[in-house]
């Protein structure tokens, strides 16, 4: 076993550790919190050495692979671990006073150590069982995360939905790790990704691609089985901001990982970007429609994570990585200060009602593709294709209008609007940045289906611009969108035909 998989092993095992310790030795509050925090902090600076040993070889061995352990190293594995291990350290300090004097704090210590030991085996496993079995983990240890306060129906709801998600996901990644065997005769992913490289398409790497889209689908909380991580808001905030910063953002790594999969079979490529433009369009939507701050961001989330798979399918993988590093960022730090957000955005509704300008809504996209294309016309040589600037002015846009709601005149709307720009043209440096690292992506744009994606992007923002500025005047329509279609309904009606759940007779008593 070389060095690199020693040192991306060696978290795995002090995270093993500590959650064996948790469940073995007599419960204190501070000092169990301490001991977890504790080594959480020793495995952020194992990762940090290994990225670091990674990286000073990234020019000449692109990837290191242990044939005895069926394991992997590469430069983003690294970067992802040294992210995981970065939110596991922070929500065990945030937990730690946010869950004193709670019951039951041994099991989330424990299930949470677990998760990350998990995550950390996902990124590195080279084999289809191994992988199989890290992803699967996750669940379950996720599950004990969910159901924290087991007296709350609406949590144990959540956790049976994402648990019947998480099965079928699993058995098709489990019927997808077969055909891969039996097409290559061998367990591992890098010997199945080169055979797909050199051989192309097949009858069973077509139906690999496609399993692969219904595994990511199922995983990441797509449109229409996105219900339970709305729901899973009756579980603890730390447990909402491991969820929604870090596990579903797990699906984009895989399809990045599996690139070479999805660019050689395009049916399951076009299918895969329409359910993430469907997800994207829906749940912003949504979104906008909802008062309670924590829901907006569940909501936010399953837009974002179909706007990742949307990257994946285009080719631009790259891209996807980065929305994946700074979704998951923002949305741990957007989750533990939720209880600040909650009292600015109390202070804003009493300053008067929320107040939007028509004009900056086309306005804006003028100005971000202005921004991107002067700051990509800067470099030598184009990072991305040109069309490419069209998605992402179109997608920050945003940006300059989001703090119009509280804009009490035209200066402050300006003021607003140049505050977005400042921050569009420091996304668009670090996008450019970010390309020149060397993490071993390899990016593939299909200009074949710049067309249509316009035409998505560009409907997409004028139904959003249109639900905030008339939401009283689409009347059954606000309410459909409100309610998400109804969509979750329909998935959990299903569900609880197909396996009915137990209440329990506290959970029950208190529906």
């Amino acid at each position: 076993m070389n060095l690199q998989i020693v040192m991306a092993l060696t978290p795995c095992l002090v995270m093993l550790a500590t959650a064996m310790l948790t469940i073995a030795s007599p419960w204190q509050d501070a000092r169990g919190w301490h001991r977890f925090n504790r080594a959480a902090m020793i495995s952020l600076i194992l990762v940090i050495l290994a990225m670091t040993n990674v990286l000073t070889q990234a020019g000449n061995i692109p990837a290191q692979i242990d044939t005895n352990w069926a394991l992997t190293v590469t430069p983003l594995q690294s970067v992802l671990a040294i992210l995981v291990q970065f939110l596991g350290w922070v929500i065990g300090v945030f937990s730690t006073r946010y869950l004193e004097g709670e019951s039951h704090q041994r099991r989330f210590v424990a299930a949470l150590s677990l998760v990350l030991v998990s995550v950390h085996l996902l990124l590195i496993a080279d084999h289809w069982l191994l992988f199989a079995a890290a992803w699967s983990s996750i669940g379950l240890c996720m599950r004990h995360l969910l159901c924290f306060y087991e007296q709350r129906p609406f949590a144990l709801l959540a956790s049976h939905k994402k648990t019947v998600a998480d099965m079928l996901a699993d058995a098709a990644l489990l019927l997808m790790a077969l055909f891969a065997y039996v097409e290559t005769g061998s367990m591992r992913i890098s010997v199945f990704l080169e055979h797909v490289s050199s051989h192309g398409d097949s009858q069973l790497v077509a139906w690999c691609a496609c399993l692969l889209v219904l595994v990511v689908v199922l995983k990441t909380a797509l449109l229409p089985v996105h219900g339970w991580l709305i729901q899973v808001m009756e579980a603890p905030t730390p447990v909402s901001a491991l969820l929604h910063a870090g596990v579903v953002n797990l699906s984009g790594f895989v399809l990045i990982r599996l690139a070479p999969l999805m660019e050689h079979y395009a049916p399951a490529r076009h299918c895969l970007m329409s359910i993430g433009l469907i997800t994207c369009m829906v749940a912003s939507l949504v979104m906008l429609t909802r008062v309670s701050i924590k829901v907006r961001l569940a909501w936010s989330t399953v837009a974002q994570m179909g706007f990742m798979v949307v990257e994946c399918a285009l080719g631009l993988y790259t891209f996807a990585a980065l929305h994946l590093i700074g979704h998951s960022i923002y949305k741990a730090y957007a989750f533990l200060s939720a209880a600040d957000v909650v009292t600015q955005t109390r202070l804003k509704h009493l300053t008067g009602k929320p107040r939007y300008y028509p004009w900056s809504f086309w306005l804006a996209p003028c100005i971000t593709l202005g921004i991107v294309f002067a700051a990509q016309a800067g470099l030598a040589h184009a990072m991305w294709p040109a069309w490419w600037n069209v998605v992402l002015a179109l997608a920050w846009a945003p940006l300059l209008w989001l703090h119009q709601q509280s804009a009490s005149s035209v200066w402050t709307q300006w003021q607003s609007i140049a505050f977005g720009s400042l921050v569009t043209l420091m996304l668009t440096v670090v996008s450019l940045l970010f390309h020149t690292l060397p993490l071993g992506i390899q990016d593939h744009p299909h200009a074949t289906d710049t067309p249509w994606m316009m035409v998505a992007m560009i409907g997409l923002y004028s139904a959003t611009a249109l639900i905030v500025l008339m939401p009283a005047r689409l009347g059954r329509l606000h309410r459909w969108i409100y309610a998400g279609l109804y969509l979750d309904e329909f998935y959990t009606r299903n569900v609880l035909k197909l396996w009915p759940i137990s209440w329990g007779k506290e959970s029950h008593a208190n529906r």
